[in-house]
């Protein structure tokens, strides 16, 4: 009977462990397995700049390389060996400043040359001339035949002919001796000299020897498109006084002196589509130089009332352009704005914005749809060793002055 009981009771543990214990490894895995619930997602910080209203400046800018206004290639015009250079490159020079000499004897000794023949052709002239004032009279008589006559006056203008070919002939030696000294033609800067003393200059050789350019006022052209050369023609035919133009050099700096149109080239590059158009800026001391890189600013007119953005804040998305404005609860509104033209670091929008909407202009790239943000002031960054801008309202100042 004990026997019994006992069996009972291990039977019974058994069936305990089968179903208690799966079930509680079953807890415990459904319990590990539970995930922590997550906070809510704080809103994100952005920068806000308020749209501001202003009457500014509306100006265009071009990319503009440096010139002359006048360049005058310098070339040997006889052939010789070059024996001296007058003149330190990079320096000032006159009109008629010696620049080169060429050795001059072969063209010394051909001038000699010619003047002997031009003193035996004088002589032979002046014996036809005695001859034939001698036969005139007697043919007159008729003591010479006519024949002698004719013999003597055609002598006579031979002799004559041959005078006016040795003249001409002296003529061109003395033009070539004076060749063998390359002047300037023009005031101006000189160049590298492109032969060196001990070369053979001249046609066929080494012609061109340097450039002298005249860099006062200095000559800059901008190549345009046609749409904005039609537009230009059309404002400057509006406007009673000249366009006003600002130089900006390759290093960011404003050239001090303002400059002026002059004229525009006979026709339209096929090839780009542009005209280029000339403009003349005054250039004391020749701190510029042709071939120089800049860029050339003219203001076209002034936009009243222009509603003002940081660039940063406009989004390009394939030709379409969005601000995220903050409005009421600090949520966001993407807009799409139609842009005009840009002011320094600011651009023009003519639709989509009212004055005074606040923008997102630091952290646009983290923001959608009506997701709520926390806004704060947006102050641009100072650059360092770079002027900032004058405000925009100097900058419509200075533009109406």
């Amino acid at each position: 009977m004990k026997r019994t009981r006992t069996t009972d009771f291990w039977s019974f543990f058994r069936l305990v462990l089968v179903i208690i214990i799966p079930m509680l490894m079953l807890f415990v895995t459904v319990t590990g397995c539970e995930k922590p619930k997550a906070e809510a997602p704080q809103p994100p910080v952005v920068e806000v700049a308020d749209v501001i209203q202003r009457d500014v400046p509306i100006s265009l800018e071009w990319v503009a390389s440096t010139d002359g206004s006048v360049n005058a290639t310098i070339r040997a015009q006889v052939s010789g060996y070059l024996t001296k250079q007058y003149y330190k490159e990079g320096d000032f020079v006159k009109k008629g400043q010696l620049l080169f000499q060429i050795d001059p004897r072969l063209f010394q000794a051909t001038l000699e040359q010619s003047k002997g023949q031009l003193a035996l052709q004088q002589a032979r002239w002046t014996t036809a001339k005695a001859n034939l004032k001698r036969i005139k009279p007697l043919a007159e008589q008729n003591a010479v035949s006519q024949k002698d006559l004719d013999d003597a006056t055609g002598q006579e203008q031979a002799t004559h002919a041959a005078v006016i070919s040795a003249q001409a002939a002296v003529d061109r030696a003395r033009l070539d001796l004076g060749f063998t000294k390359v002047t300037s033609l023009i005031d101006g800067i000189a160049g590298i000299a492109k032969a060196q003393t001990g070369d053979l200059v001249g046609p066929g050789q080494i012609e061109e020897l340097t450039t002298v350019s005249t860099v006062n006022p200095i000559k800059v052209y901008v190549p345009v498109s046609e749409q904005q050369y039609l537009k230009a023609m059309e404002e400057r035919s509006k406007r009673a006084e000249k366009a006003v133009l600002e130089l900006i050099l390759s290093d960011g700096s404003i050239y001090p002196h303002k400059g002026e149109f002059t004229f525009a080239d006979r026709q339209v590059d096929p090839n780009t589509g542009t005209i280029k158009i000339a403009s003349l800026f005054p250039n004391p001391g020749n701190l510029l130089r042709p071939g120089q890189f800049a860029r050339v600013r003219a203001q076209i007119g002034i936009a009243s009332g222009a509603l003002l953005v940081p660039q940063r804040a406009v989004v390009d998305i394939q030709g379409t352009y969005q601000v995220a404005v903050v409005g009421p609860g600090n949520k966001v509104d993407i807009r799409p704005v139609e842009v005009g033209e840009r002011v320094g670091s600011l651009w023009i929008i003519s639709k989509g914005l009212t004055a005074g909407e606040k923008i997102v202009v630091e952290g646009v790239q983290k923001v959608k749809q009506d997701m709520p943000v926390v806004p704060k002031p947006f102050v641009p960054q100072e650059h360092a060793g770079v002027k900032q801008p004058a405000p925009i309202a100097e900058s419509a100042a200075a533009g109406k002055r």
